[in-house]
This record gives C-alpha cells, sequence and structure tokens, in this order.
C-alpha cells in the first residue's frame, strides 16, 4: 500500500489528524495495535479546551459534544476551609467542555468511513523503516500476513509506549522528566456530580478532584503513595475519603454509589525533543506526557495535530516546506507552557513526602494570594481554557 502520511495510532490524536488530512485532500492510513474495542475502553481525559472543541467543530464532528458536552465558565480551589471559584469565562470569554474523550474518541471513529478515512485495527509487531530518509514505511502483521505501507511522512501518534519514539536515535534526541511521588487513585460512577463546576482540592491529608463526565456521571480522585493497590481501596473507604478532603460543603452533596472503574494512574511530566526526525513527525503522548492536573494532555495533542495538519497540507497542495520545517519548534513552544501550567498546579494542590511546614504555608499563602488577586487568577484562567495557537 502506498499513501502520503502513514498514522500509527488510533487514539484521539491519529483520529483527530486523520480527519483534518482527508479534510484538506492529503491521503492518510492509520494503523492501529489495538482492536477498535479496546480503544474505545480507555476511560482517560474529559475537559476540552475551545481550540480543540473548534477543530471538532470545523470537521462537522461535534453534533453530540455539543448536544451532551456540558459548557463550564469556571472551577474551583480548595483549600480546606473554602472554595476559591475562578470565573474563567469572566475573565476570558472562554468556555471550556466537559465531554470524555472516550466520546470523543467514538466520534472521530464512527465518522471515518463516509470520509474516506481508513483505519487498520490489530496491526501487531509496527515497525518503522528508513524515517531518515524521503521514502519511509512501516510494516506490521495482521491476520497473519506481513504488510507494508509506503509513506512519504509517518506520524506517531502511538502513545509513550509505541515504537514511533524509540525509532529516533538517541544521539538526536533529549529528554526531560518529572516522576511525582504519588499517583491518582480513581473512581468512576454513576452518580450526579457535587458540583457543578471541577473542584481542585488540597487538604492536610492531601489531594482531591471532584469532576464529571455527564449530569448523571462523576469521576473524582485522590492523591496516594505509589505503593498502593486498588484492591486495598473498597469504594467506601474511597468515598470516606473524599468527603474528608473536598470538604464539608462539597461532602454534603455527594452522592455515593458502586464504581464502574477503578485505577491508579502514575503521575509524570515528560517532554522528548525534537518531535521530527527525517520523515517522522510525533504528536500527543508520544511527544510529551502532562500530569492530569488542569487537563492539558488531550487538548495538547489537539494543538499538536492542528499544527502538523497544516504544515502536511501546505507542504502537499502547496509545494511550501516552512511549516514542515518548523513544526517541531512551533509545537514544543506551545508544550512547555502546558508542562509549565501542570506542573505549578500540581505543586500548589499535592503534598509532596518531602514537604514541611513551611512548604505547607507557602501552599496556603499562593491560595489566599489567588483568592484575592484578580490578576493571578486571570493567569490561572487564561492557561486553563489554553493559551492561542
Amino acid at each position: 500500500m502506498k499513501t502520503q502520511v502513514a498514522i500509527i495510532g488510533a487514539g484521539p490524536a491519529g483520529l483527530l489528524l486523520g480527519h483534518l488530512l482527508r479534510a484538506e485532500g492529503v491521503d492518510c492510513v492509520i494503523v492501529e495495535r489495538a482492536s477498535a474495542d479496546y480503544v474505545l475502553g480507555r476511560i482517560r481525559a474529559g475537559v476540552l479546551e475551545r481550540t480543540t472543541t473548534d477543530l471538532l467543530e470545523r470537521l462537522g464532528i461535534d453534533e453530540r459534544l455539543r448536544r451532551e458536552g456540558l459548557l463550564e465558565e469556571g472551577f474551583c480551589l480548595a483549600d480546606g476551609e473554602r472554595l476559591i471559584r475562578i470565573d474563567t469565562f469572566g475573565l476570558t470569554g472562554k468556555h471550556v467542555t466537559v465531554y470524555g474523550q472516550t466520546e470523543v474518541t467514538r466520534d472521530l471513529m464512527e465518522a471515518a468511513p463516509a470520509r474516506g478515512l481508513e483505519i487498520i485495527y490489530e496491526a501487531e509487531g509496527v515497525a518503522l523503516h528508513a524515517i531518515d530518509g524521503d521514502a519511509p514505511y512501516i510494516s506490521f502483521t495482521r491476520d497473519g500476513g506481513e504488510r507494508r505501507i509506503d509513506a512519504r511522512f509517518i506520524v506517531g501518534c502511538d502513545g509513550y509506549h509505541g515504537p514511533s519514539r524509540r525509532a529516533i536515535p538517541a544521539s538526536a534526541a533529549r529528554e526531560y522528566e518529572r516522576v511525582y511521588p504519588f499517583g491518582w487513585l480513581g473512581i468512576l460512577a454513576d452518580v450526579p456530580p457535587c458540583h457543578d463546576e471541577l473542584i481542585y482540592a488540597n487538604h492536610a491529608r492531601g489531594f482531591a478532584l471532584a469532576s464529571m463526565r455527564s449530569k448523571s456521571r462523576s469521576r473524582y480522585y485522590i492523591d496516594v503513595p505509589l505503593t498502593e493497590k486498588v484492591e486495598d481501596w473498597s469504594d467506601d473507604r474511597l468515598w470516606d475519603e473524599l468527603a474528608i478532603r473536598l470538604g464539608p460543603d462539597a461532602a454534603a452533596r455527594i452522592t455515593r454509589g458502586p464504581a464502574i472503574e477503578k485505577s491508579i494512574a502514575p503521575l509524570r511530566s515528560y517532554v522528548f525533543e525534537p518531535m521530527r526526525y527525517g520523515s517522522l513527525f510525533l504528536a500527543g503522548d508520544a511527544a510529551h506526557i502532562v500530569p492530569p492536573t488542569g487537563a492539558k494532555g488531550l487538548n495538547l495533542a489537539a494543538s499538536d495535530v492542528s499544527y502538523l495538519s497544516d504544515a502536511l497540507a501546505r507542504h502537499f497542495r502547496r509545494g511550501d516546506h516552512d511549516g514542515v520545517g518548523g513544526y517541531s519548534a512551533k509545537a514544543l513552544a506551545r508544550v512547555w507552557k502546558a508542562e509549565r501550567f501542570s506542573w505549578s498546579l500540581t505543586k500548589l494542590m499535592h503534598r509532596f513526602p518531602d514537604d514541611g511546614p513551611f512548604e505547607r504555608q507557602m501552599q496556603m499563602a499562593e491560595l489566599d494570594y489567588i483568592a484575592s488577586s484578580r490578576a493571578a487568577q486571570t493567569a490561572i484562567a487564561e492557561n486553563y481554557v489554553g493559551l492561542p495557537l
């Protein structure tokens, strides 16, 4: 098979890139190692920046998003005694939308056949070849047979553990990483949210987050040491801890219910540079990971593919190579700003093992300053709704 762009990975980044390229008349094929059902089973992010929803609107794949998504005009920081509301809409004029990553993936998948976007699922042993030249190709096995796709460019949207990033020689790359000494224990339940907006809580016992996927489905988290095991946390124990950390006002409105899903996710900040090597580009989690604090992961992937789809369309349609050449630097400039915001919010809202009374007082002073400063709230709001592309 021959195509102009071979995309590895059928998560939101790969699917969104594929749709954007097809809308510009660029030939592309997506190759995914897992089954479609497995991809849809991943429980991930649920807060979309305007940059992400604008892309879906531009593609005309936003009907269900507009119908079911929840427009959020703010969110809250809690310090154990009060809720500090950040009026994101009032400060920036922008909303965020609560709409699960699984639903975004489903919408993009279902729209693919009618738009001529080919997706090859259950491709085993995907490998990249000749990426340092102008005629790269990928190989894989499917249904017991060896397959090959020749392309002008390959785009790795295959996540942190995929083969794309590993195909770049170590001598040509630089990695930056911060591994956090805790994970997020999350519970998903079919119960109404305890608050109309997200609550990020900093309590003496640790961090908590009250979030939602819809008006009838809630997502809650607490931070726990990496030594903790999910099986040690019964539903009742987790609900009890959430009620303590979120504070009495939120606790009074918590509706308890059985877990649909419960897991512990480790936290890390990670950036790989460059995001282009030869004929290979990286996008989304293949190039960068942010802690979930601030909900930047999926939205960063969307900005990557926005930049990249524009650059590739200009390359193929107008012979303009500047966008392709500048993709990595342009994407990384936005990536590092999002990493900074996620890192700073994580530091503000979590208790680190080495923190003592001084660090705790610094957190409380920062939250008190945010509560009384419109300038501080504006800076948070601008980053939360998403910086301009």
